[in-house]
């Protein structure tokens, strides 16, 4: 029986690239080493993180005067790295309030500085993103915060609010990679890599490098841009591993089209789901706005809410795992990140297509 992991994250990674850190585990390119013992100032290790950032670079079209840092402490740490960098002098931040990891961001901000909360969409359980018209924009600003992607709520948006020139920070840790972006437009991006890019433990910073510099006074020296952007990452010892397994991502992506060609994968396997879960007849519901859907990661309840256990324990048998919704959310919750594969999207379609026939 073929295994589909619908995790939130940690969440699935390609085949083929387990595949071959399988097959170099014990001695990677003839060094004798694994890559989990090499120095990370070793010349192996050195060349596989400048290959790493080169083809993340390509891949993304980082421009040269942004920095790309492999850093530690996931996401949730960038909640305070980011006030702590990015005031720079001023005393105040904008923050978009869409979900569960922007309201993180926002309580973590506090601790730094104020904050401006420019639009919300509690008022209806953040099933959508609020149109920029209705945003509280402060030009004087030090940055906007922006989570392009909300993974518990599976609220989405492509579009970039016009900022006036304030820098413009956005979470995309469950978005990263599944379409193509302009990064000069942003002043920083950051992502926790257990979702599209590698195992827990590694998370990526693209951040332009006039906003590295000036921390706020008492700023660890670990938690400062400068420190790592100046030793390329290495200041201490990095998350190795994942780095080498992020670089294994990057060439895969590379090798099949770049993220252009993944996205319309993306398209297609959203497509698919959402039909299935609109054309139910009621027995499935999707919470979110239509034009605000995530692609990456897709909620929705069914009718009759005490066939949950059922759903899950039935698809668990199918194959088909890590269904069950957010505990803050209930439900399910099926993402479907790069990794997954549109045959897993089918089978998952496939089985909600029989317990819909079965039990309505």
């Amino acid at each position: 029986m073929t295994i589909y992991n619908f995790s939130a994250g940690p969440a699935v990674l390609p085949k083929e690239v387990l595949q071959q850190a399988q097959a170099e585990m014990l001695n990677w390119h003839d060094s004798g080493m694994s890559v989990m013992e090499m120095s990370h100032r070793g010349r192996e290790f050195m060349g596989i993180a400048a290959q790493a950032e080169a083809d993340l670079r390509e891949l993304m079209g980082i421009p040269a005067n942004y920095k790309v840092l492999f850093l530690q402490g996931g996401a949730s740490q960038q909640f305070a790295m980011i006030p702590m960098n990015l005031l720079r002098g001023k005393t105040s931040a904008d923050y978009l309030n869409t979900g569960e990891w922007s309201k993180k961001a926002i309580s973590e901000a506090k601790k730094y500085g104020a904050v401006n909360v420019v639009a919300s969409s509690a008022d209806k359980n953040f099933s959508y993103v609020p149109d920029f018209s209705e945003w509280k924009c402060d030009k004087d600003a030090a940055y906007l915060h922006i989570t392009p992607n909300e993974t518990i709520g599976g609220v989405e948006f492509d579009w970039l609010p016009d900022t006036a020139g304030v820098p413009l920070v956005a979470d995309m840790s469950s978005n990263i990679l599944s379409r193509p972006i302009d990064v000069s437009k942003y002043g920083l991006i950051y992502a926790g890599a257990q979702k599209n890019i590698g195992p827990a433990g590694l998370t990526i910073v693209i951040v332009r490098e006039d906003l590295i510099g000036e921390v706020l006074a008492g700023t660890p020296t670990m938690l400062d841009y400068k420190t790592h952007a100046d030793n390329d990452s290495m200041y201490n010892t990095p998350p190795t591993y994942g780095i080498y397994i992020a670089g294994l991502v990057f060439q895969l992506l590379k090798k099949n089209g770049g993220i252009a060609a993944m996205e319309q994968t993306n398209i297609a396997k959203a497509a698919l789901l959402y039909a299935a879960i609109d054309e139910s007849c009621g027995f499935y519901n999707c919470p979110v706005a239509t034009d605000n859907r995530s692609r990456m990661n897709i909620p929705f309840t069914l009718k009759d809410a005490s066939q949950d256990g059922d759903f899950v324990k039935q698809a668990e048998a199918r194959g088909l795992l890590q269904l069950k919704g957010h505990r803050s959310v209930g439900g399910m919750r099926a993402s479907i990140y790069n990794a997954m594969p549109l045959a897993g999207v089918q089978a998952l379609v496939d089985f909600m297509n029989e317990f819909a026939r079965d039990n309505g």
